[in-house]
């Protein structure tokens, strides 16, 4: 099974992105789940969202404690307590930032660079190009995407085609498409 918890704020699309990796993974025949969690629900609040896939039924129903993925959507929340707590040695970190891993110091928080594979992508920069709108949902996913453990971009697109008018969904894919071909390119990979 393939576990992604997705931090965000209110208005930065975190439900749906967890929506959209479950009907990607649909959509490429595997069983998922999508769920969020709320705190206060207000605009610009700490959100959490949770998705898993799995070739067979799933049958848990709690929180995702320990991913396998997690996406931040606002490097601001890097700050939080317990942001990467659960994570697992040599999983993915997605963060939602124009600054480079090093630039940022996010070893400062995860623990070093060497115990996970981290991405830095410029998702709210790339949806305010693309879409006309700073939402870096979609971007964050096509980056998970370009890691090519949890779906497919194939499958993340044809996603989007289906919850989207065309208009909005055609930005959102061009959206998509550089955010992998971002990620693809400039991830840093490193082994637990």
């Amino acid at each position: 099974m393939f576990q992604i918890r997705i931090h965000g704020r209110g208005g930065q699309g975190v439900v749906s992105a967890a929506e959209l990796l479950s009907v990607a993974a649909f959509l490429e025949g595997r069983h998922a789940q999508a769920f969020p969690s709320f705190g206060s629900e207000r605009m610009g609040a700490p959100v959490m969202a949770f998705c898993r896939i799995d070739a067979t039924p799933i049958r848990l129903r709690e929180p995702v404690l320990t991913p396998d993925a997690l996406i931040v959507q606002d490097a601001t929340l890097l700050h939080h307590a317990g942001l990467f707590r659960g994570m697992q040695a040599g999983g993915i970190i997605l963060i939602n930032s124009t600054r480079t891993f090093d630039e940022a110091d996010i070893a400062r928080f995860t623990g070093g660079a060497d115990r996970y594979r981290v991405c830095t992508v410029p998702a709210t920069e790339l949806a305010q190009k693309h879409v006309g709108r700073a939402v870096p949902n979609v971007p964050m996913l096509a980056a998970l995407a370009a890691f090519g453990e949890a779906i497919a971009l194939d499958s993340l697109v044809a996603a989007i085609r289906q919850k989207f008018p065309h208009a909005v969904a055609e930005k959102n894919v061009a959206a998509a498409t550089a955010a992998f071909a971002l990620a693809r390119d400039t991830a840093q990979v490193a082994h637990a």
